[in-house]
């Protein structure tokens, strides 16, 4: 049943940012801009094990990952901007967004900056 409820309210926020984005997309931007997914995340992993190390470490990594997630937010305008069709635009944009993860982890790796 808890598996049920965290779904369930993970996916009406979802569902409630696309349906205001549709009168509203700045509204819609600020809502999904707050790290909504984090915050449920980090709850949910907090309820799950009581674990303040496990909180510290993913929040300090989502931290750290975020960096190359950006890419994504910038190949996807400019490629719907060039009139790219939007699959392959979305396509393009994840497929940049993993590249970068790659090589984002790799540096991490190589610099040790791994938490």
């Amino acid at each position: 049943m808890y598996l049920v409820v965290k779904t369930v309210l993970s996916a009406l926020i979802i569902v409630l940012v696309s349906e205001i984005a549709k009168k509203y997309t700045l509204v819609a931007a600020i809502i999904l801009s707050v790290p909504l997914t984090s915050l449920l995340a980090l709850i949910w992993l907090f309820y799950d094990t009581r674990d303040i190390q496990k909180v510290v470490n993913l929040s300090l990594n989502t931290i750290v990952m975020t960096i190359p997630s950006i890419v994504f937010f910038i190949v996807l305008p400019i490629m719907l901007k060039f009139k790219y069709n939007f699959s392959f635009s979305i396509l393009v944009s994840v497929l940049s967004t993993s590249l970068t993860y790659v090589i984002f982890i790799k540096l991490i790796k190589y610099f040790n900056l791994v938490f």
